[in-house]
Formats: structure tokens, C-alpha cells, sequence
């Protein structure tokens, strides 16, 4: 069967990015650089992206006092038990040479007084690791660096459909504002970031809806780990506020600020050992647990004993002065809001999914870095360096077959999005249980309809990013019912302990019939 979809515009490449951010851009510039001809295609603008929004830094070992295997220690000790211990120290291990290429390019991280790179400390870090630059804009500076590399990029294209055959990929189907258009390749890259938008509250930017995961899913890729959403414990909380909501970066905790609630105690005393520090899933649960019990809508961050609190966190400074805060004199306002998605399309520390022509690379990839719970600033190393290993291992797909010939038809559901993140944000949160997620999944099933992805929006890429939101509602919480246990960033009130025998990923493929089921990851 082939849609009523006419074609609008075509095109050729060797590998397709799918993403602007620091992991899609890094694997363009690599394969650029080996000869390929690479179409990047971005849903939004140059800083529509989360590396934008990234504050903190970036993970990597220290030259001193520090090593691969202490990092690789705080990672796994993180990641409760989930994570791919060789992976870990494998990504860990570029570190160094990622960061090298970036600072060649041309971003500038912080110095100190000794006119070294200047290090800080985050939750979950057992020493001073992260670097950073411009204070708390280090996102906004990586952004910057590879956008000047001089990439071409199709800005306001989203990817409707990846095409396969029996040798693989075989291209794309995309809509841009000159319609509907192919193109055809035999490498695709995943660099969608993450799913925040499945939730009211998040982090993420508006395009954060979980495309990637879809694509994968649709494409046959397996995914895994999809129940470990990570909410960071300390966003800006203001009245009614909804979308994406700026995130109070851990490195001001790692700077001496501390966590109260609305009486003026400590969150986290008697919690963990390293206090508000601790782990991000132990310090949303924390600030979770503290809300419902005295009734509040947040918690406060004191911040006030940091010197030159603007100078170091020129970012957060902005965003709480327009709340009508000054970090300097008052407490900040703090709660819960979703932040980053552990797990997704299951891929090996190249970016190869078990999709021949298909990789992927950065939050919507789960390479058993993150495990049940991501480490603070491990994001952009892991984009840096699994995006320049999968750039590279594009090039094994020269050569191969390409061309879309006859355009398949998509059907897949669709929920309203307020309605999905209502559920989500209901059921599926910092805390979960059988019932709630029992009942989001009978909601979503009453209320959702069925229809082609590529013509039956007025609004194309709204359509796309609804089914894919829905795709991934239903998966994360099947998902989140099958983990009868509480482990990392996934708490389960009817199951509060680890279940030895859950010490491992829950994979999960669609069906013949499009319907989500557990498969063994290839």
C-alpha cells in the first residue's frame, strides 16, 4: 500500500543527521571530514536545541587527583546497577580527546586564578571534574563552537519516516517549509535528544517529543530503559508555570548552596551521605517526599552564602531576576521537573543500533552509559564522543544501496498532547505505582486514534511529534509496569526496594502489528 503523500522535494546523501545538537553536529563534522556527504536536518533553529540549554559542564577526568576509574566508579555507583561497565569506561576514556577537538574548534571554557581550566563538583562526583564555560551557559558555548564550524544544516525539517529495506536504511521521508521531500541514503544518524515534553514540566525545549525514540521503534530498533527519566531535583518553580521551565544548575549546590523546605529545614539531612549532593534521583525523591508531606508546591534553594553568585551563574542569575528573585538576598523557589530520558534506542559505544545504516547518538541513545540514573555532566560527554565515534562508523555504509522507491504507509496513534502529559505527569513522575500507571494506560487507550503520520495533520511536524509522544507514552509505561522494583530514577511506592533479579534492561521492540513487546537486545 503507498500513501496519497505527494513529493515536494528530493535529495542525496551519504549519511542524514536527524538533530542539531552536540551529538548530531559532532558525527556531521566527523563524517564530513572522511569525505561523506552529509544533510543534517534540524526541527528547529541553530539554538533550538537541549545542548543549548545545558548548564553545568561537561564530565571529564581531572589531570590531576583524579582518574578513568574513578570516574567510571561514580558512573556505575549512579547507575544502580544498569550500567554497561565497559561502556562506561570506554566513553569516559575519550573524554580527554573530545574535549580537545572542541576546544580546536574553538570553544573557551572557564579558567582559574592558575589559568587552568577550572573545575567543579556535582552530584554523585567524588572530586572536581567538570568543566564549564561562560559560568552556567557551557551548553550555550558548545552549541556555539560547532554551529561556527560551518555545517550545513536544514533548520525547520523534521523526519516523518525512516525508509528500510533488505540491505538496511535506505533514506527518509521529511516535511520542511518546502513540503514533503525524500531523501535518499543509506546512513541515518539519531540526534533527537530527549523526551521531556512528554511531561507538563520539563527541562527540554518545545522539540524535545521524543521523536527518535519513535523513529527507531518504527524503523525495528530495539529500545531499553525507557522507565529512567531523570527529573532534576532543583528547576525554577513558579506559580502556573508549564513547558519548558529553567533548570537551577547542580553546580550551585556544588558551590555550598543548600536545600530547605518551606519551614526552613534541610531536605536531605539523614537521606544520603553526601547531603545535597547526592545523587539527582535521590535528591528529587527527596524534595518529592518533603512536598507532600507539608502539602507545598516546592522547596527553596539558599544560595545567598555564594560570593559573586552573578559573576558564576550569569544564566540562572537572568532567569530568577525575571521571577522577581535575586539569588543574591532570597531563597529560589525549586521543584522536580523532567529532565533527561536514561535510556532509548539501544546502541553499541559507536551509535550502531541493530538497524544496519541506522545509528544513533546522544540522549536518544542508550549506549549502558547512564544505566537506571545518569551522572551530572555526563550528557555532553557522551554526545562528544559517541557522536564522534558514530560519524566515523557511517562510513562502513559507503557504498551500500540507496533510494526510496515506493513510500510505505505510517499508521500509528495518536493522543491529544495535553492529554498524554496530564497522564504522564499524573501517573508516571517522580514516584509511581501499578494503579496509576495501570490506569494512564487504559486512558491512553480510550482516548487515542489511528491515522497516517504524513497526512492527516494540518500542522505536519505537530502530527509527527504527537504520534511520537504517544508511541512513547505507551512504551515508557509498559515499561515502568514490568519494573515491579524502585532502582535509580525509577521509584515505585508499591515496590520501594531493588529486585536482585531486575538487575538488568528491559528491552522492547514493535511487533508486526506496531504494538510495543519485549525482545532480547541484539
Amino acid at each position: 500500500m503507498t500513501t496519497r503523500l505527494s513529493i515536494d522535494w528530493e535529495a542525496e546523501a551519504d549519511l542524514v543527521v536527524i538533530g542539531g545538537g552536540v551529538a548530531g553536529l559532532t558525527a556531521a563534522r566527523t563524517a564530513s571530514l572522511r569525505g561523506l556527504r552529509v544533510l543534517t536536518l534540524s526541527k528547529g533553529g541553530p539554538a533550538d536545541t537541549s545542548t543549548q540549554y545545558a548548564q553545568g559542564g561537561i564530565a571529564v577526568v581531572a589531570p590531576h587527583g583524579d582518574s578513568v576509574e574513578s570516574h567510571v566508579h561514580d558512573t556505575v555507583e549512579a547507575g544502580a546497577g544498569l550500567c554497561d561497565v565497559d561502556a562506561v569506561r570506554s566513553i569516559v576514556a575519550g573524554g580527554q580527546a573530545a574535549v580537545a577537538a572542541l576546544t580546536d574548534l574553538g570553544a573557551v571554557f572557564d579558567l582559574g586564578r592558575d589559568g587552568q581550566i577550572s573545575r567543579t563538583r556535582e552530584g554523585g562526583h567524588s572530586t572536581r571534574r567538570i568543566i564549564h564555560a561562560g559560568g552556567d551557559a557551557t551548553g550555550a558555548e558548545v552549541q556555539r563552537a560547532l554551529n561556527e564550524a560551518g555545517l550545513p544544516v536544514l533548520f525547520g525539517a523534521a523526519v516523518a519516516d525512516i525508509v528500510t529495506g533488505p540491505g538496511g536504511v535506505r533514506g527518509v521521508i521529511a516535511v520542511s517549509d518546502k513540503g514533503f521531500g525524500v531523501v535518499h541514503a543509506p546512513a541515518v544518524l539519531l540526534a533527537t535528544g530527549g523526551l521531556g515534553h512528554l511531561y507538563a514540566l520539563s527541562t527540554n525545549p518545545p522539540g524535545a517529543t521524543a521523536d527518535g525514540v519513535a523513529l527507531g521503534l518504527w524503523a525495528g530498533a530495539t529500545v531499553a530503559d525507557l522507565e529512567f527519566v531523570q527529573f532534576h531535583p532543583t528547576v525554577l518553580y513558579t506559580p502556573g508555570g508549564l513547558g519548558r521551565r529553567p533548570l537551577i544548575s547542580e553546580a550551585v549546590r556544588g558551590e555550598g548552596a543548600r536545600l530547605v523546605d518551606t519551614e526552613g529545614d534541610p531536605v536531605t539531612a539523614g537521606v544520603h551521605p553526601r547531603g545535597d549532593l547526592a545523587p539527582r534521583d535521590v535528591v528529587s525523591r527527596a524534595i518529592a517526599a518533603r512536598m507532600r508531606a507539608l502539602g507545598a508546591e516546592h522547596v527553596y534553594l539558599d544560595a545567598r552564602s555564594i560570593d559573586g553568585f552573578p559573576q558564576r551563574f550569569p544564566t540562572i542569575t537572568a532567569s530568577c531576576l525575571a521571577a522577581g528573585i535575586d539569588p543574591r538576598t532570597d531563597l529560589i523557589p525549586v521543584a522536580p521537573a523532567a529532565h533527561y530520558q536514561c535510556g532509548g534506542v539501544v546502541t553499541d559505544t559507536h551509535g550502531r543500533t541493530g538497524v544496519p545504516g541506522l545509528y544513533a547518538a546522544g540522549e536518544v541513545a542508550r549506549t549502558g552509559l547512564h544505566g537506571a540514573n545518569r551522572l551530572a555532566s555526563n550528557s555532553l560527554l557522551e554526545g562528544l564522543v559517541v557522536g564522534e565515534r558514530a560519524g566515523a562508523a557511517a562510513a562502513e555504509r559507503l557504498g551500500e544501496r540507496a533510494g526510496v522507491g515506493e513510500i510505505p504507509s505510517r499508521f500509528a496513534e495518536y493522543a491529544d498532547r495535553a492529554v498524554v502529559q496530564g497522564l504522564m505527569t499524573t501517573h508516571a513522575s517522580v514516584v509511581r505505582d501499578r494503579a496509576g500507571l495501570a490506569e494512564a494506560l487504559k486512558r491512553l487507550d480510550d482516548v487515542v486514534t489511528r491515522r497516517d503520520t504524513r497526512t492527516a495533520a494540518a500542522h505536519p511536524i505537530a502530527g509527527i511529534e504527537d504520534a511520537a509522544l504517544t508511541l512513547t507514552a505507551r512504551t515508557l509505561l509498559l515499561s515502568a509496569l514490568a519494573r515491579t522494583e524502585s532502582r535509580g530514577c525509577h521509584t515505585r511506592s508499591d515496590h520501594a526496594d531493588a529486585v536482585p533479579g531486575l538487575r538488568r534492561s528491559l528491552p522492547i521492540r514493535l511487533n508486526g502489528d506496531g504494538v510495543p513487546e519485549y525482545a532480547p537486545i541484539p
